[in-house]
């Protein structure tokens, strides 16, 4: 499974999990570099799974928010914890 942004593979792995229909990739199959922490919002901080987004960033190119993880997350999203969900700019298959 890959991730893909701007014909440039992000993330990479044979083992990603779909929760909700999003599929997760561990952090180690992410390229990280090419993550940069977003401000958190105000819905950000009511998120019960501790969310943090991502703006996908290399050069002058960008995608705000196309990337996220949870950092606390409850029972529900515990097998993804820490792991990196991708949307919106972003192509998963």
């Amino acid at each position: 499974m890959k991730a893909i942004w701007c014909g440039k593979v992000i993330a990479d792995s044979d083992h990603t999990l779909e929760v909700d229909g999003y599929r997760y990739f561990p952090r180690d199959a992410v390229r990280m570099d090419l993550l940069k922490s977003s401000p958190k919002t105000g819905r950000d901080l009511e998120c019960p799974h501790g969310v943090q987004f991502y703006d996908v960033v290399e050069g002058e190119a960008h995608s705000p928010r196309a990337a996220w993880s949870y950092e606390a997350p409850q029972a529900k999203m515990k097998p993804v914890d820490r792991w990196i969900g991708f949307w919106e700019d972003v192509s998963v298959g």
